[in-house]
């Protein structure tokens, strides 16, 4: 068999390994190589390069959510202010309100005290001219003799008194 004959169809042998491997190995090297550098080096720039706009589209959102807080917070200090100054005039609005109400109501309880004690003395006085007539009924039924009214007014309004 010619091909495990080394002496003579190793160097023959050898120098076709040479040439394909120089050959594979130039044209894979210069060739191939530097195609697929320059493509690895294009997307490791595109990768940072994107790395570098998320950074700072994340570093814009952050800004935009610190201010967003921001102006929540303003406009709840802002509806609480107003919030404040709408109880404020709320109350003082009650507090007239009541003031006037209150005027009104005493002024009312002076009228009907007025017209209490207008009718007390009113039926004091009907009630002494009954009391004073029925004592006078009394000490003629018991007596006989019929008192003078004055007698009887004056005996009444001393006992109301006592």
């Amino acid at each position: 068999m010619p091909q495990f004959d080394f002496a003579n169809v190793f160097l023959p042998q050898f120098v076709w390994l040479v040439g394909f491997f120089a050959l594979l190995y130039f044209g894979i090297v210069k060739l191939t190589l530097p195609k697929l550098g320059k493509v690895i080096d294009t997307r490791e720039g595109k990768v940072r390069s994107d790395i570098l706009g998320a950074e700072a589209a994340k570093a814009e959102s952050d800004k935009m959510a610190a201010d967003y807080a921001a102006g929540i917070a303003a406009a709840r200090d802002d509806a609480r202010a107003v919030l404040t100054a709408a109880k404020a005039k709320s109350a003082k609005s009650v507090e007239t309100k009541l003031a006037k109400a209150g005027g009104k109501t005493d002024a009312m309880i002076d009228d009907a005290e007025t017209r209490i004690a207008a009718a007390r003395g009113a039926a004091m006085g009907e009630i002494e001219a009954v009391a004073a007539e029925a004592a006078q009924a009394i000490v003629t039924k018991l007596t006989g003799l019929q008192p003078a009214k004055s007698d009887a007014q004056a005996a009444v309004k001393s006992a109301m008194a006592a």
